[in-house]
């Protein structure tokens, strides 16, 4: 990955003058009179591992060349990948870069790692794809940290096509995963907008949810098992695909943002390869109506795989649409809902053609299958187009929250408030999108989109807009993240969430599975 920005390099591209064009009349933004900072300018410290340490960690990974203190290795592996992240290190900012980057093969190398790190006083950051956006990467180290990078433990171990089960690594990328399945004709159906960069382990850490989750489900409701290194020793979890056994410790691992212990594997449920694909579009008159009838298919059925709705602004900027990101075409009046169907021929057939009676009896307009197949086309573009702002002299970030669907409008309105009124109160008014991108029975997501002038310090100008949005998120019924997760950044919302019990019950385990704290400090769970 891009060590400044996102994913392929290759597949960078600028804005096309027109948006340029809209950014400069509409919000004020104007280029930065500094380009950021390149690889070979950033001054990296001395790795601040002592010679035990290393002798230690070498010897728990068998070969030096599993261990790295270069400088690049370090750069690379420096926090995550949120707007305030990439603007840090393009400004060449690498006060918390770890120490060393070490490379584990399996669960018995990351058991010896967690050991060595523990005798000697290193916090250990799991590291996967990358691609946290929440500060899940960032501990509160008072002393040295390790990146933990699972990239070598990338297999599939098992694959049960009786029960529909595999077994994955937690260093698996998704495309990787979904090839090795798709051999033996099983997919995952896991897609998140993170997708060509994230890892297995990843997805069960933070709670992924992917784009197709309507069909398939997010990914901690395809998790059967987990297996867990503990600086205290391995936890196994799930024999069966239910159990009355207690309470179900995988809800422990899952969401834990490595400040448990580490994932080694993950047991997931898997489906056959779909036959057929179809993504259409629709139009709605307003973001009312469009939510309206997507809460009807959720709780009555039939149910698209892929089910998502941009509101007005959304739709008018053409984001539901990233590759054709400010053309006309992509343009649409009202809101622009994207269906979408994976199955059998006959299922897909059945599903949307009862989903079309819905759409039209709730006052969609049928936009046909253009629109659909244009976003998929361009579902994993918009990390891309963040890049492009950046660089255009715009801040572009990203908020994500959920609640039940009587909750929904008012969190809508409220969340969309206070990021105007921060921003615009510090004299850079901004462009708020958002869309439904996850449905359940009982509510859905919402995900918001926004677009300002950076100020003279985009990342404390964000400061303050990002509280007010978490702040109105608490107090209009949300949950604090829907499939982002907490990190660091929403770790003070989640703790006034879950209340001060819940708090203690998370610090009791992670002082038995974590005694002397080296897993991820400060991420998830206050440090007492």
């Amino acid at each position: 990955m891009l060590w400044s920005g996102w994913g392929d390099p290759a597949k960078a591209a600028p804005l096309p003058d027109s948006v340029i064009a809209l950014l400069r009349d509409l919000l004020g933004v104007t280029p930065r009179e500094s380009g950021p900072a390149t690889l070979g300018d950033i001054a990296v410290p001395g790795s601040a591992l002592t010679g035990a340490a290393r002798r230690a960690l070498t010897a728990a990974v068998k070969d030096p060349v599993h261990l790295r203190t270069d400088a690049e290795s370090r750069i690379r592996h420096t926090r995550g990948r949120s707007t305030p992240d990439l603007l840090r290190i393009r400004a060449g900012e690498v006060d918390d870069v770890p120490a060393a980057v070490v490379l584990p093969a399996n669960h018995d190398e990351v058991l010896a790692v967690l050991r060595a790190c523990a005798e000697h006083g290193l916090a250990v950051v799991p590291f996967g794809g990358g691609t946290s956006v929440v500060g899940g990467l960032a501990p509160e180290a008072g002393h040295g940290f390790v990146a933990l990078d699972l990239r070598r433990l990338d297999g599939l171990l098992s694959l049960d096509e009786v029960s529909r089960t595999a077994v994955l690594q937690p260093g698996l990328r998704a495309p990787d995963a979904e090839a090795l399945l798709g051999e033996r004709g099983f997919t995952l159906g896991h897609f998140p907008q993170s997708y060509e960069w994230a890892s297995i382990g990843g997805f069960a850490a933070a709670r992924s949810s992917g784009q197709a989750s309507a069909g398939y489900g997010r990914f901690d409701e395809m998790v059967l098992g987990v297996t867990l290194a503990t600086p205290e020793g391995t936890l196994e979890t799930g024999r069966a695909p239910r159990s009355a056994a207690g309470p179900d410790l995988r809800q422990l691992v899952l969401g834990s943002e490595g400040a448990l212990g580490v994932i080694t594997s993950v047991t997931v449920r898997i489906r056959p390869l779909p036959q057929v694909r179809v993504y259409e579009g629709w139009r709605f008159a307003s973001f009312e109506a469009g939510t309206a009838a997507l809460r009807r298919l959720a709780q009555d059925g039939p149910r698209p795989t892929v089910l998502r709705l941009s509101d007005e602004t959304e739709s008018l900027i053409g984001l539901a649409q990233p590759d054709r990101i400010g053309s006309e075409d992509a343009r649409s009046a009202g809101c622009m809902a994207i269906a979408g169907y994976e199955g059998t021929a006959e299922d897909t057939a059945d599903r949307r053609a009862r989903a079309r009676e819905v759409l039209l009896a709730c006052g969609g307009e049928y936009a046909g299958e253009e629109p659909g197949e244009r976003w998929a086309h361009g579902r994993y573009n918009a990390p891309y187009l963040r890049d492009a702002l950046l660089d255009a002299g715009a801040f572009a970030e990203t908020l994500e929250t959920a609640a039940f669907w009587s909750a929904l409008p008012g969190l809508y309105q409220a969340v969309r408030e206070a990021l105007t009124a921060a921003l615009t109160e510090a004299g850079t008014p901004p462009l708020v999108m958002c869309h439904i991108s996850h449905v359940y029975e009982n509510g859905a997501s919402l995900y918001f989109t926004v677009v300002s002038a950076q100020g003279d310090d985009p990342v404390a100008h964000w400061a303050p807009a990002k509280r007010a949005a978490g702040d109105a998120i608490l107090a209009s019924g949300g949950t604090i993240s829907h499939h982002h997760g907490v990190g660091t950044d929403h770790r003070d919302w989640f703790t006034r969430e879950i209340g001060p019990v819940g708090v203690r019950v998370l610090q009791a385990v992670k002082a038995e599975l974590d005694p002397t704290g080296i897993l991820n400090p400060g991420v998830l769970i206050p440090v007492r």
